[in-house]
């Protein structure tokens, strides 16, 4: 990767995603560097329909003014969010962006941050090599499996034990 091109942060905003910003910081110093924040737009709907799908009940008319408060009030959390992560990369020796994008709820939040994903694998292809999923599971969120699987750059997965905070 040639050093000129900007570093990618995908930051949820967690103790964890702000320790690893401030441990990559002096790895990546200088660099420039986009905050990604993705938020889930339309979950308002969901949320307002949610009630009455769980107990069986025939969905309820949704109060449309209601989820778009929600989804108002998820894009301003989301904007407050890339602004801290900018702030942290910040003072970490970073010049960064942010960017905020708004996903849609049923797609898995690695899709949105990898803008091309390589062509799956079917089982069985030469070079496929199986991967231990227990301990995967056990070590990584779905989101960082996801990105580590796909990605078609490095990737950097900084550890934040609980006492490392």
């Amino acid at each position: 990767m040639p050093r000129s091109s900007p570093i990618l942060i995908a930051f949820d905003g967690t103790p964890a995603a702000e320790h690893a910003i401030r441990e990559a910081g002096p790895l990546l110093a200088e660099r420039a560097a986009v905050v990604l924040v993705v938020w889930k737009q339309g979950l308002g709907f969901e949320l307002v329909a949610l009630p009455a799908s769980e107990i069986g009940l025939p969905p309820a008319a949704i109060d449309v003014d209601t989820a778009l408060e929600v989804d108002r009030r998820l894009l301003e959390a989301a904007e407050s969010q890339a602004r801290r992560g900018v702030s942290i990369a910040r003072e970490a020796g970073l010049d960064p962006q942010p960017l905020v994008v708004a996903d849609d709820p049923d797609i898995a939040i690695h899709e949105t941050i990898l803008p091309r994903r390589r062509p799956a694998r079917r089982r069985g292809d030469p070079g496929r090599r199986p991967r231990p999923r227990a301990i995967a599971d056990m070590l990584l969120g779905g989101t960082t499996r996801g990105v580590l699987r796909q990605a078609r750059v490095p990737v950097v997965v900084v550890r934040h034990a609980e006492s490392d905070r």
